[in-house]
This record gives C-alpha cells, sequence and structure tokens, in this order.
C-alpha cells in the first residue's frame, strides 16, 4: 500500500514507511501496559476494543489529506496493535486457560497464516479496483463487523477469577540470563520476519530475477508457512524448545541457500517459509512452557516490546544496506542473525533439560 499512498500523496516513501515504523514504535512502548491490562481484567474487552482502535486509525487513514494527519492514524492503530495483536491475545489466552492455552494458541497461529496468504491478494486487488483510501475503509469496516465475535467467543470472567488466576509477576522470578535469551530469540525472528516481508522482491531482484519472477517466488512463503503450522498439529505434544529449534535451523539454511544457491532460490525460500511459519507458534508456545501462567501473562508485554522496536527499525535499516551494499549485503546480515538466533536456541537448551516437562 505504501507505493499507491506516496504516488497519489505526494509524499515521500520515507514518511509513508516512517509512519508505519512509528506505529509500531507505539505498540513496543505500550505493549508491557497491554499485559498488565490483561492480567488484572483477563483481556476480553480489551481484544474486542482494540478492533475498534484500529478501525478508528484506518477511517483517519482513509480521511487524511495532510501529512499529520496520515501519522496520526498510524499512532492510533499503533495503540490497537498493542492491545489486540498476537502478545495481548497469547496473554489473554494464558489467563483464560493456563497451561491449556496451547492449543487454541497453536489452532490460532495456523488460521492466521491463511488470513496473510489470502488477505494480501485481497489488498492488492481492491487498491486496484476502488483504491487505497477505500481499501482502509473496507477493512476498517470489517473489523468493527469483527468486534462481537471476541465478546461472544471468549468465556467473561470475573475480575476477581483474573487476579487469582494472574497474580502480578515480574521478570525477578524469571531466571534473568533465560529471560534474555528469549527476548533475544523473539526479537532476531521478528526482524528476519520483517526484513524479508519488506525487502525480498527487491532482494530477489537484486539477485538477477525478474519483477514476475520475485513476485512468483515470494507466493512460496505463504503456502509454506499455513503447511508448517498444519505439520505442528499433527505432530503431538512435545516440548516447544524443539519447535523452536527446528524454526531457526530451518529459517538458517533457508536464507543460505537464497544467498549462496542461486538454483535453490525456491527451495531456500520454501525452507524459510516452514521456520517462519513455526517462529509464530513458538512465540506462544516456548514461554508457556518455561513459566507458570501468571509469569507468561504479566510478561508477554515485556517480552514483545523489543521485537517491536526491532520491527520498527528494520525497514530503515534494510534500506541502507539495499542501498549501499545491495542484495548480497541484505541477505549476509540476515544470515548472521539466522546464526545468532540459532546460537540462542541450543544455549535455553540447558534451561528446558531442568524441567520435568522435557
Amino acid at each position: 500500500m505504501g507505493e499507491p499512498i506516496a504516488r497519489e500523496t505526494g509524499w515521500g516513501s520515507h514518511w509513508v514507511y516512517g509512519a508505519l515504523s512509528l506505529g509500531l514504535m507505539t505498540s513496543a512502548l505500550l505493549a508491557p501496559l497491554s499485559s498488565r491490562l490483561v492480567s488484572r481484567h483477563g483481556g476480553r474487552v480489551q481484544l474486542a476494543g482494540s478492533g475498534m482502535i484500529v478501525a478508528a486509525g484506518l477511517a483517519i487513514m482513509a480521511a487524511s489529506q495532510t501529512l499529520p494527519v496520515f501519522i496520526l492514524a498510524w499512532v492510533v492503530i499503533g495503540v490497537g496493535m498493542a492491545a489486540g495483536l498476537y502478545e495481548a491475545l497469547f496473554a489473554t489466552l494464558g489467563a483464560l486457560y493456563a497451561e491449556r492455552a496451547s492449543r487454541a494458541i497453536t489452532g490460532i497461529t495456523l488460521i492466521s497464516g491463511f488470513a496473510t496468504t489470502l488477505t494480501w491478494p485481497a489488498v492488492a486487488w481492491l487498491i486496484e479496483h476502488v483504491g487505497w483510501r477505500y481499501t482502509c475503509t473496507g477493512y476498517a469496516v470489517l473489523l468493527v463487523l469483527a468486534t462481537p465475535l471476541y465478546l461472544k467467543v471468549l468465556p467473561q470472567v470475573r475480575r476477581l477469577e483474573v487476579r487469582a488466576a494472574t497474580t502480578p509477576v515480574d521478570s525477578n522470578g524469571l531466571d534473568r540470563r533465560l529471560y534474555l535469551r528469549l527476548i533475544w530469540i523473539f526479537a532476531l525472528g521478528a526482524i528476519i520476519m520483517t526484513a524479508v516481508s519488506v525487502q525480498l522482491v527487491a532482494v530477489l531482484q537484486g539477485l538477477g530475477h525478474s519483477l514476475a519472477s520475485a513476485i512468483a517466488l515470494a507466493a512460496l512463503l505463504g503456502p509454506s508457512q499455513v503447511s508448517s503450522r498444519i505439520l505442528q498439529m499433527l505432530a503431538g505434544k512435545r516440548h516447544p524448545i524443539w519447535t523452536a529449534l527446528i524454526s531457526v535451523v530451518l529459517i538458517a539454511v533457508g536464507l543460505f541457500l537464497v544467498a549462496c544457491a542461486p538454483g535453490a532460490t525456491a527451495v531456500g525460500l520454501v525452507l524459510f517459509g516452514l521456520g517462519n511459519g513455526l517462529r509464530a507458534i513458538v512465540r506462544g508456545l516456548l514461554p508457556l512452557a518455561l513459566m507458570p501462567p501468571a509469569q507468561y501473562v504479566a510478561m508477554m508485554g515485556k517480552m514483545s516490546r523489543l521485537s517491536l522496536i526491532g520491527q520498527a527499525i528494520t525497514p530503515l535499516a534494510c534500506g541502507y544496506l539495499q542501498q549501499h551494499f545491495g542484495a548480497m549485503g541484505v541477505l549476509s546480515a540476515l544470515c548472521v542473525l539466522a546464526l545468532i538466533s540459532l546460537v540462542l536456541v541450543l544455549s535455553v537448551l540447558p534451561f528446558v533439560r531442568h524441567s520435568a516437562s522435557v
């Protein structure tokens, strides 16, 4: 959507994408507060309200005629993202279902994989036929219509029950070394995912692929992500650390194939998609397996802050690397980050071996 907005309004692309980064930064700053609210109130009303907030941001964006109003729209959307995206949702499920939340988290990530595969082509089609403003309006209406589903599907929990289930806990109750490893594992995964989402087509073109070929190769990611989540559901119950290890290995191997084996680019992207699909599941399940539910609810927002800040900065960093070092510069940086992520996951294994659930 960025290029159509820049074309119609005349605003520089750096402002358009900078507004997105500001929205992500807003979400990062508010994420810990979001988790605290879930801990106190259960998250049911918060999740329902998040859709309304994002809808308001999209409506402001659709009506924006000046850059400050457009930027304001992204700030509002950032507030809604903090209130209702994965971390808030996972924390809500943890508050409601404790250890039983893992099955719901896996199912939701599976459905969200289909959503991405379907909505991106839909957005492209809508922008082409009705323009970006009506596209924003249409999605705002969908969010408003979906709001009652939260209230219908999520059970209403009395405040006393929520407080009993989610006694306030901070990171002091969690081994500091484990906590730091987890937040960096999630942050590196988010940075790599964001970089690939933003730069993949440009990187593939930089490696010599035509635009049509690059788009076709990029389209392999969606089905691969969904496939890995289906396999995760069929694999049965095992400790999420093994899912995390498989995920980072697939991501690292996939990126190295894209960077070093031009003839295996398609295979590399399929492997990357499989690994990235598992990453979304790991974000929800690994912390739940390594800490009590009460701590899980309280910590999800704190643990997501670095990831969101990384996502906000990544488009700017990738743009710099692409401009000064080309496609191989971007891929080399991503390969290094993938290797660091692999080492971090391996370093978590000693903590898991002390758990009776392994």
